[in-house]
């Protein structure tokens, strides 16, 4: 159990997921609505990416930096006082478009994928769910996000798939590439690091002391468990249509705002009251 308040993240899009499909929002109106009903369930911080406009176009991802700064703008404007916090992920060396994306809107948290990973599903007929992919993420690839991040003055969030890449932050720290860090540790990608609460508290001995930390847990209603232990072992919580469509009874969500009541709640479960924005700025930023 831990007495300070719990900053609690919604991952409000994700990318790729169809909005066909599933409730996930994609124009900047959409995501200004959705992150209304996160930010009054409870979340500070809104991490988001940025999808393509148009008819039919909202599956692919964008790095328009007129598209970020729209989405990002209809956020703050619904959502006084509210924290963003930007994708940088992509594939290939191209880093261009998410440092284009931090110049138009200078966030003040970017994900920054910290380390490679072979990113793979299987379907249970045993053939690919998609070709399998390198997601890298070299040395050289992570500095030059990291030196956009510190520019437009991004808190670097290091998205961490496994043990390795967890321990790979202090280095970087150590190999002065960066001077400040929180962790997020992503469990439920199939060839990662799993949804497990034995794991996950293993994970934090291996952080760097002091710095905080939130979970990405990938899945169905099993994450919950995981959101739970999290909130007991006094991490930031962060849970969205990104990266579930599922309530902790099984039963499919209708959006942002009903998983973040939820998440709330595991907070309250643990002891713990959730920070409001201006509670998180300090807590975060010193702010």
């Amino acid at each position: 159990m831990t007495s300070h308040k719990a900053i609690l993240t919604c991952a409000l899009n994700g990318v790729l997921t169809n909005p066909k499909q599933h409730p996930v929002p994609v124009t900047p109106e959409e995501m200004g609505a959705s992150a209304k009903q996160a930010y009054d369930a409870g979340a500070s911080i809104m991490h988001i990416h940025f999808r393509q406009q148009g008819e039919g176009m909202g599956h692919f991802p964008s790095w328009d930096p007129v598209v970020a700064k729209a989405c990002s703008d209809a956020i703050r404007d619904a959502c006084p006082g509210v924290i963003i916090n930007q994708t940088t992920g992509t594939v290939g060396p191209d880093v261009s478009g998410p440092i284009a994306c931090l110049d138009a809107i200078t966030p003040e948290i970017a994900a920054c994928n910290a380390g490679s990973l072979n990113y793979l599903k299987l379907r249970r007929n045993g053939q690919w769910a998609w070709p399998p992919m390198l997601f890298d993420n070299p040395v050289e690839k992570v500095q030059a996000m990291l030196d956009a991040m510190k520019r437009t003055g991004a808190l670097p969030e290091f998205e961490c798939f496994d043990v390795g890449i967890v321990r790979s932050i202090a280095l970087y720290l150590g190999a002065k590439m960066t001077d400040r860090a929180q962790y997020n540790f992503v469990m439920g990608v199939a060839s990662g690091m799993p949804v497990d609460t034995d794991l996950l508290e293993l994970l934090i001995k291996y952080k760097v002391e002091d710095a905080l930390w939130q979970c990405t847990l990938i899945g169905r209603q099993e994450i919950w468990a995981g959101h739970q232990r999290a909130a007991e072992l006094g991490g930031m919580l962060r849970t969205g249509v990104e990266d579930t469509f599922y309530l902790p009874n099984g039963e499919r969500t209708s959006g942002n705002g009903e998983l973040i009541e939820h998440l709330a709640k595991c907070a309250e479960n643990a002891g713990r009251s959730v920070a409001s924005p201006a509670e998180a700025r300090a807590i975060l930023f010193g702010a």
